[in-house]
């Protein structure tokens, strides 16, 4: 999949151990779960993605708990001592998590437009590495580096514009608790030097009043903080929803007969910002040998993707001797499909292992005879 067209401290440690085994367990849906996933979004979303998590679940969600409980303990503190300034706090502390939710609006967009260059990136400097000797074989490697450094470019200017807003917030809401107490230390002042109110009573309001906005601006922050890793997060559950008729299996599905006609009948396969086939009709019949050919990123590998049953079609059907392979046992229609990949692979067994792959329980004279067969003798 990675090369299809479709571009695109200990609590500490125990987290991230729970973050991993969560990230294993989205991603342990099967090889056809896999292969029907765009390999740089995947392997953003298990590294980049998992890591960013990690100020979440130690930073924001923590501070978020201080946020609710100082604040009021501060207020209930002040409203035994003074409570016109206990007003005021308890009308000022609003304004924080109001502005900061504006804001919030504003970053989670873009960090939602870092986080897409950010997969676009990876997508492709991975799909990159994966063909790098074809590439140097037809001379075309030193041409992907001015697209890496484009690709690397926007996704710079996409980071820097998350990170003005991140500053703004943190600038409007320091404005805003600076003029809240600012609010509260005046009246206190001047009722101070009226008399209206002890130099103990003052000094305690002036000293908690500060640590009643104090731990909202701190979340503010870390909110921000966490953005990336709340983005990467959605995205992954997204990705990971699987739908029920995507890979259907069980003794009581149909298995079709290899032998039949193959026909796409109106097949359309759309990914989230692109479209890698559109209304494909196409009857393969039975001792036909069909070549696809078109340009990288036309959607070759999707079409074999849709007859493996790795991609399922946004629209139209794929059948086999008249049976929609939506609707099969899947690993009984794979094991009629004989599948040579374009780079083979030797696996570290023997040689009989390798060949026996397709079918674990072959006789030694079926394994002979396709030695044979195979001028491997």
């Amino acid at each position: 999949p990675g090369q299809h067209g479709e571009r695109h401290g200990d609590a500490q440690h125990e987290l991230g151990e729970v973050a991993g085994e969560v990230g294993v367990q989205r991603v342990e849906h099967g090889p056809a779960w896999v292969a029907g996933q765009r390999a740089g979004q995947l392997a953003t979303l298990a590294g980049r993605g998992l890591d960013a998590l990690d100020p979440y679940f130690t930073g924001y969600l923590p501070q978020l708990v201080l946020s609710v409980t100082v604040p009021l303990a501060v207020l209930a503190r002040i409203v035994l001592a003074d409570w016109s300034s206990a007003l005021i706090i308890a009308l000022t502390i609003p304004l924080i998590p109001i502005f900061g939710a504006l804001l919030g609006w504003q970053a989670q967009a873009a960090t939602e437009r870092q986080w897409r260059r950010l997969a676009l990136l990876g997508g492709h400097f991975l799909d990159m590495v994966a063909g790098l000797p074809t590439l140097r074989a037809f001379g075309r490697a030193r041409a992907q580096v001015d697209v890496v450094r484009r690709m690397a470019d926007g996704h710079r200017v996409a980071t820097m514009k998350t990170l003005r807003i991140a500053f703004l917030s943190a600038l409007v809401l320091e404005l805003v608790a600076t003029l809240s107490v600012a609010l509260v230390a005046v009246p206190v002042g001047i009722r101070l030097l009226g008399g209206g109110i002890t130099l103990s009573t003052a000094l305690l309001v002036l000293l908690l009043t500060p640590e009643a906005y104090l731990p909202l601006r701190a979340a503010g922050s870390r909110f921000h903080a966490s953005m990336e890793g709340l983005t990467a997060l959605d995205e992954a559950l997204t990705v990971s929803a699987v739908p029920t008729a995507a890979a259907p299996t069980g003794a009581e599905l149909p298995a079709p007969d290899g032998r039949g006609e193959i026909r796409f009948e109106s097949v359309t396969v759309e990914y989230e910002r692109t479209t890698a086939l559109r209304d494909v009709t196409l009857t393969i019949r039975p001792g036909e040998r069909i070549a696809v050919i078109g340009p990288s990123g036309a959607g070759k590998s999707t079409l074999l993707g849709l007859l493996l049953g790795f991609v399922t079609p946004t629209a139209g059907r794929v059948t086999v001797d008249g049976v929609d392979l939506a609707h099969v046992d899947r690993d009984a229609w794979r094991r009629q499909v004989a599948w040579v990949p374009q780079r083979a692979h030797l696996f570290a067994a023997s040689l009989a292992d390798n060949i026996r792959l397709g079918a674990p329980d072959a006789p030694d004279a079926a394994l002979a005879a396709a030695v044979t067969d195979a001028a491997l003798d």
